[in-house]
């Protein structure tokens, strides 16, 4: 909020711990996400996705975090343990891997409400006054500390963030909620396939966002109700939040409303969204600025050499126009444009790559044209392949094509040993 207090803000931050849901599994992304869960999936160049909700909690002041994890995890603990292992617990600061240990229970997780619920006893013995649930699979910069005092003031003992979104994209993918003039929820559907619209705007919906805050004692009653109901699915959408707006204090929050000039919220949580979020970076004034000093995204990334652009010949020049390039990529000859090339990418002479997200790891050799193409980490791209030029080849070849024709294409695809 503008004018509020620093100290105010700083004070509620201290009183927080967040608890990142990262398990899921991300199923819309198919072979993208058969070896890695979601949140570890690559973005932007050198980020997983991981890295958002974890920078929008340190650049907002909270420093005590847990992370759960489930469905095919390694990679994901992997890079926590690398990334984000460096803070002192003695200081009051940590970021905790919290897999399913089955501590309350003999089942893995079995819903968003009860991955919280199954680690309750770590929330408690960090004595927090609030908790936020947040979700570790969407691309976002968030300053949590407005929205920590807004629930504050508020009085609220819920406090749920949302976006509008077009109906047509939320229909059977958020939770839609509709709220009265004080922006209390007064109703709740998990994935509805027809969401209700906004007033006044009749192609848009008031989607959940996936984070929330609660009030600690609060939370954790509510969540001890859900165990013991034999019908539940343990869940906060399906469950939780339904069941609490009857008689409770049950607030949205607009997440963008709280700063015009700086709102930015993906879901990446299919082949095209992801490929569109990542596009979006090349342009020359992207809505997601990953430059501002002001607001870094930290993450974990091996020390590599400069990115090389090399050959200067009529027809063999190494160029990227319009492009990300990050460390360790060798363009040899070869021209890129519009595309993302993560780290260690190696583009062949000969070879023109066209709106495309190459992930770490790639070699594509000579000759081959790519254009509207998802390159999985690792891949080897044979020369005088083609790519994106042909749905219809695409697909004998065993690529997949989205409907608004992005080629994926991974190890397995092309014979090779798998690999995340």
């Amino acid at each position: 909020m503008e004018g509020q207090n620093p100290r105010y803000i700083s004070n509620l931050t201290r009183d927080t711990y967040a608890l990142i849901l990262a398990g899921g599994r991300g199923s819309r992304l198919h072979e993208l996400t058969t070896w890695r869960a979601k949140p570890a999936l690559y973005f932007g160049g050198k980020f997983r996705i991981i890295d958002f909700p974890l920078s929008n909690c340190i650049n907002s002041g909270i420093r005590r975090v847990g992370v759960v994890t489930q469905y095919k995890s390694h990679s994901l603990i992997r890079h926590l343990v690398r990334g984000w292992g460096h803070f002192k617990k003695e200081l009051g600061e940590s970021v905790e891997i919290l897999p399913a240990s089955q501590r309350s229970s003999d089942n893995w997780y079995q819903g968003t409400a009860d991955a919280v619920f199954q680690n309750i006893d770590i929330i408690r013995n960090e004595l927090p006054k609030y908790v936020m649930v947040l979700s570790g699979d969407h691309i976002y910069r968030m300053d949590y500390g407005t929205l920590l005092a807004r629930h504050a003031e508020s009085g609220a003992k819920m406090t749920v963030c949302c976006m509008p979104v077009p109906i047509e994209e939320a229909a059977g993918q958020f939770g839609v909620m509709s709220v009265d003039e004080s922006m209390r929820i007064n109703g709740f559907e998990e994935k509805p396939e027809h969401p209700s619209p906004l007033p006044g705007k009749p192609d848009m919906c008031l989607a959940s966002m996936g984070n929330y805050v609660f009030d600690t004692e609060f939370l954790f009653e509510q969540l001890k109700r859900d165990s013991e109901k034999s019908n539940s699915d343990r869940d906060f959408g399906k469950d939780i939040i339904p069941d609490i707006i009857k008689d409770q204090l049950v607030y949205a929050y607009a997440f963008d409303e709280v700063d015009q000039r700086e709102v930015y919220w993906r879901d990446v949580g299919t082949l095209d969204s992801f490929w569109t979020a990542n596009m979006e970076l090349v342009q020359p004034v992207p809505a997601l600025n990953l430059y501002d000093k002001r607001w870094p995204i930290w993450t974990y990334q091996e020390q590599l050499p400069p990115a090389k652009f090399v050959w200067e010949e009529d027809n063999r020049r190494g160029a990227a126009i319009n492009s990300v390039v990050s460390g360790g990529c060798i363009i040899s000859g070869a021209t890129v444009r519009k595309s993302v090339c993560f780290s260690n990418v190696r583009v062949h002479s000969y070879t023109v790559v066209d709106e495309s997200v190459i992930l770490p790891d790639v070699e594509i050799k000579r000759h081959c044209r790519i254009r509207r193409a998802i390159i999985d980490r690792g891949c080897i791209i044979p020369e005088g392949t083609v790519i994106g030029h042909s749905r219809q080849d695409d697909e004998a070849r065993g690529f997949r094509v989205t409907e608004k024709g992005v080629t994926l294409v991974t190890r397995e695809m092309l014979g090779l040993p798998v690999g995340y």
